[in-house]
């Protein structure tokens, strides 16, 4: 047992720097971007509130009916939804389109007069989201960023293995050793960062794998499964309204929708069909607060109501930490995720800077992380069991154990 023991701990630690090999790169790119993409609302505040300017002098003022229609004549893209102004001096804000797709269009009900719009897809912000998401290669770069942040996990997992205090004792997890080589100072650094950033860490990265392709699908297959994510009716598509004469107007709505008093900026979804419906929704950092209220595009009827309470569990956690990934719980949260970010960012130079520093710089043997240690049955479930979770990694742990056996026969080959 003892002699197991004295060797899973270089194996482990193997993994962890081949894990920090595939991943530490991109993750300098994922904290940057994330780092910067926090201050989208304040980048973004200026022009915007540029675009809500309105001019009152002694103007009437369109109906909403009126100018939805004014939008549709306009615009060359279909209206899909509006938000309803906060306040009598704001344009009006009407959208098209959704995610990346998105654009918005700022209209002055007072004048008569488009203020501008904004495409989603131009705006440096959404660059941002995108080299964060996707590192600009597309549905290539989602699955590459999927697959580092499966190994984060890992590398948390086995990092709190490696790190657990032994020799030093429970001073090593509040001490540098800064007296001593670089290469010790960098790696306590990156070990003493991991330890306390660790649970913030996974609750960031709940936050983004559930978004993923592979991950995600697999997470939206047992959450359709479990039943427990959007009731069916959530978005309205399934509905359809009962067509009579005439519709209500958009008017109406707005006033059927200031009635709810819905916390944060309050939605409408424009109907697009003779029998699609009017959707009444909510964005707010109060999860519990949100509504969404789907009226009959006829008779103004209600058809029905869904709240908070009817989410399921998993996708209730699926939104809570993706919103705190974002820092949208306000300030706290905010100031909480440049703080990660930051660490992470710091995490992850002082593991590249340390791994200069190894005593055999222009070596690092795969196949001798094979061979070294014969990995027990508990362990064998444990990494089958993160492959099946994940499986993104379980395929790169797979590629890598194939090179390294490669690797290894090549060798006895020569030597023989």
């Amino acid at each position: 047992m003892r002699k197991r023991n004295q060797h899973i701990y270089p194996w482990i630690f193997k993994w962890h720097v081949i894990g920090g090999i595939v991943s530490a790169p991109i993750v300098v790119i994922l904290a940057i971007s994330g780092l910067i993409y926090l201050f989208k609302e304040g980048y973004e505040a200026p022009e915007r509130r540029q675009l809500m300017q309105v001019d009152q002098t002694w103007r009437p003022k369109m109906s909403y009916q009126q100018q939805w229609e004014f939008v549709q004549e306009k615009w060359s893209r279909n209206t899909t939804a509006m938000a309803i102004p906060q306040g009598t001096d704001k344009a009006t804000e009407f959208s098209s389109g959704i995610f990346s797709d998105k654009s918005l269009i700022f209209l002055d009900p007072y004048s008569k007069r488009i203020n501008g719009t904004i495409n989603i897809s131009e705006s440096d912000m959404n660059r941002v989201r995108k080299l964060h998401g996707e590192l600009l290669l597309g549905g290539f770069g989602t699955k590459l960023v999927e697959l580092v942040a499966c190994w984060m996990v890992v590398l948390i997992i086995t990092g709190l293995f490696l790190f657990w205090p032994r020799a030093r004792g429970w001073r090593a997890i509040f001490m540098l050793r800064i007296r001593q080589s670089k290469r010790i100072f960098f790696r306590d650094l990156h070990s003493l960062l991991g330890f306390w950033f660790s649970l913030l860490l996974l609750l960031v990265l709940a936050g983004a794998l559930p978004w993923t392709d592979v991950f995600g699908a697999n997470f939206k297959w047992l959450q359709q499964k479990t039943n427990t994510g959007y009731p069916t009716t959530w978005s309205g598509k399934s509905l359809a309204s009962t067509p009579r004469a005439s519709t209500i107007t958009l008017d109406e709505v707005v006033l059927k929708a200031q009635a709810l008093n819905l916390v944060g900026r309050t939605f409408i979804d424009l109907p697009q069909k003779p029998t699609n419906v009017f959707s009444i929704y909510n964005e707010t950092n109060q999860l519990a607060e949100i509504r969404r209220v789907h009226l009959d595009s006829y008779s103004g009827e209600i058809l029905i109501s869904h709240s908070w309470e009817d989410i399921g569990i998993m996708m209730k956690g699926r939104l809570w930490v993706m919103a705190f990934h974002q820092g949208e719980f306000g300030l706290w949260n905010w100031y909480l995720m440049i703080f990660v970010a930051t660490g992470l960012l710091i995490l992850s130079l002082s593991a590249i800077i340390a791994y200069t520093y190894r005593k055999q710089p222009a070596k690092l043997s795969f196949a001798s992380s094979f061979q070294s240690f014969a990995p027990s049955r508990g362990l064998v479930l444990i990494i089958i069991g993160l492959g099946v979770l994940f499986p993104l990694f379980g395929l790169n742990v797979l590629l890598i154990y194939a090179i390294g056996k490669i690797v290894s026969m090549r060798n006895r080959l020569a030597n023989e």
